[in-house]
């Protein structure tokens, strides 16, 4: 049996929604993305966070949007304790299913559709 290591792209920038979802539609399965670095709960709650307004309503979308794409079966989503109330929030690519007849875009579209 063949391990392959897992490599964690990590961005040098807050990652935007559109940025991550253009990572989930050409991602290969086993692929791993930082969609956050920090405590993603305080990080988005205004009393404690070091974000400002618009910071932190990126972040509330993005992290909707990871969580979105975990409940349509498209990424895993798991953290890594990196320090003292410190996290690396990782989407890790799933194959995609086979018989898919809706593309991500198309999810997307109908999703903003519903709203």
């Amino acid at each position: 049996m063949d391990i392959i290591p897992s490599i964690t792209v990590r961005s040098r920038h807050p990652l935007s929604e559109i940025e991550f979802c253009a990572w989930v539609a050409q991602a290969a399965p086993g692929d791993r993305l930082e969609y956050h670095c920090g405590f993603l709960v305080l990080d988005t709650f205004a009393l404690f966070s070091r974000l400002d307004d618009q910071g932190r309503s990126e972040l509330c979308k993005l992290a909707g949007r990871a969580f979105w794409t975990a409940e349509q079966g498209l990424v895993h989503l798991v953290q890594e304790r990196v320090g003292p109330d410190q996290f690396a929030y990782i989407a890790v690519a799933r194959p995609k299913p086979k018989a898919a007849a809706v593309s991500l875009p198309e999810l997307l579209l109908a999703e903003q559709e519903a709203a």
